[in-house]
C-alpha cells in the first residue's frame, strides 16, 4: 500500500513553522509538524508529532505513515542575547539535535532540506546590502550555530548527496492566515512594541549610539507572506535540480528601530515614547539583505515587505483583536 506524500515542518508550532504549515495545507499539500513544545497548533487538521527532532522514534513513526518530499527545518532557539548567556543550550538545540535528524534522514534515504538560517551568520557586515558571499564572522553563539549547520549540510551533500537550501532570514514580521506571533519571551521588535502599547507601557529601544542616521539599529524586515513564498520556491528549486546553496531572504532595504517606532505612532494614533536602553550583546548596527541571487535563481520578489506601515497594521490588528476576546 502506497503512503501519502507529505512535507515535514520542524519547529512547526513556532511563528514561521505554523505560517508555513497553514499555507502548505491551503495549497493542497500534507504538512506534518514536529515540535517539542506542548502548545496548541493554530493550524487545525495538521498532524503534530510532539518531541525532539533528535528523537529517532519520531522519524520512524513519520516514515511508517508518510512518504516525505521535503523537510522544512524551522526548529531551533532564536534569541541572540540569550545565546551569549547560554551557549550550551543553543549548540544542543541548533546543532546537536539537527545533526541527529540529518543522520536519520540519511539512513532512511536523503530528503531535501530547506533550512531556516539567519543573517546572524554575517556578524557585523563589511558591506551593506550584504551579499551571500560576504565573510561569515558571526558575533553570537546563535549566529555560530546557524553558520555551522550550513557547513554541516554542505559536507553531507558532498559526501551523501543530501540536497539543501539555507534561507538566511533577515527580520520577519507580519502575519499569514492569522497565525499570531508568540514567543516567550518575545524578542521580535514589532510584537514587542505592540504588546507594550496595549499594556500602556513604554516600548524599548536597545542602543541609541549606533553609527546610523538616527543612532538606532537598522534592520531589513520581510513580511511572513514573502518568507513563506521563499520556502516554497526553494523546495521547487531543488526539485528542478538546482544545486544546494544559501539565499538571503529580506526586502532589500532597511528601517531603523526609531523609524519602526514612528510607524507605530502613525498606524495606531497613540503616543510612542520609547525607553532608551544600552545595546544588547551580539547586535550589529546594520543588517540589510542583497536579494539579487534569490531574485535570479528562485524568482523571489517580495510583494508585502516594502511598506513597514503595512506590517505594523498586520500586527496591530491581530493584537488588538486578541485583546477584545
Amino acid at each position: 500500500m502506497s503512503k501519502p506524500d507529505a512535507v515535514v515542518v520542524t519547529g512547526g508550532l513556532g511563528y514561521v513553522g505554523q505560517s508555513l504549515a497553514a499555507v502548505l495545507k491551503e495549497r493542497g499539500q500534507i504538512p506534518i509538524v514536529v515540535d517539542y513544545r506542548d502548545i496548541p497548533s493554530q493550524v487545525p487538521g495538521v498532524p503534530v508529532f510532539y518531541g525532539s527532532i533528535g528523537d529517532k522514534e519520531i522519524w520512524k513513526q513519520i516514515y511508517d505513515q508518510y512518504h516525505i518530499d521535503v523537510v522544512y527545518h524551522c526548529a531551533g532557539l532564536i534569541v541572540v542575547s540569550e545565546s551569549v548567556q547560554e551557549p550550551a543550550r543553543y549548540f544542543q538545540e541548533n546543532l546537536v539535535a539537527p545533526l541527529a535528524m540529518l543522520n536519520y534522514l540519511h539512513d532512511m534515504g536523503p530528503v531535501p532540506v530547506i533550512f531556516s538560517s539567519s543573517a546572524a551568520v554575517y556578524g557585523t557586515p563589511e558591506m551593506v546590502p550584504i551579499p551571500e558571499d560576504a565573510p561569515k564572522v558571526p558575533i553570537s553563539p546563535y549566529g555560530v550555530s546557524k553558520w555551522q549547520f550550513e557547513e554541516i549540510l554542505q559536507a553531507y551533500d558532498q559526501a551523501y548527496v543530501q540536497p539543501w537550501v539555507a534561507l538566511r532570514y533577515f527580520n520577519v514580521a507580519g502575519s499569514v492566515n492569522n497565525v499570531v506571533e508568540s514567543h516567550v519571551p518575545e524578542t521580535h521588535l514589532l510584537p514587542r512594541i505592540a504588546n507594550a502599547l496595549i499594556q500602556g507601557e513604554q516600548p524599548e529601544i536597545y542602543g541609541t549610539d549606533y553609527p546610523t542616521p538616527d543612532g538606532t539599529a537598522v534592520r531589513d524586515y520581510i513580511h511572513m507572506h514573502d518568507l513563506v513564498e521563499a520556502h516554497l520556491q526553494a523546495a521547487q528549486y531543488l526539485k528542478d535540480g538546482g544545486p544546494s546553496t544559501a539565499f538571503n531572504v529580506g526586502s532589500g532595504h532597511g528601517h531603523s528601530v526609531q523609524e519602526v517606532m514612528d510607524g507605530f505612532a502613525r498606524v495606531t494614533g497613540l503616543p510612542v515614547d520609547p525607553k532608551r536602553l544600552p545595546r544588547r550583546a551580539g547586535d550589529p548596527p546594520v543588517l540589510v539583505a542583497d536579494i539579487n541571487k534569490a531574485r535570479a535563481e528562485l524568482s523571489f520578489e517580495p510583494q508585502f515587505s516594502h511598506d513597514i506601515d503595512h506590517m505594523i497594521r498586520d500586527i496591530w490588528s491581530l493584537f488588538t483583536a486578541e485583546e477584545r476576546y
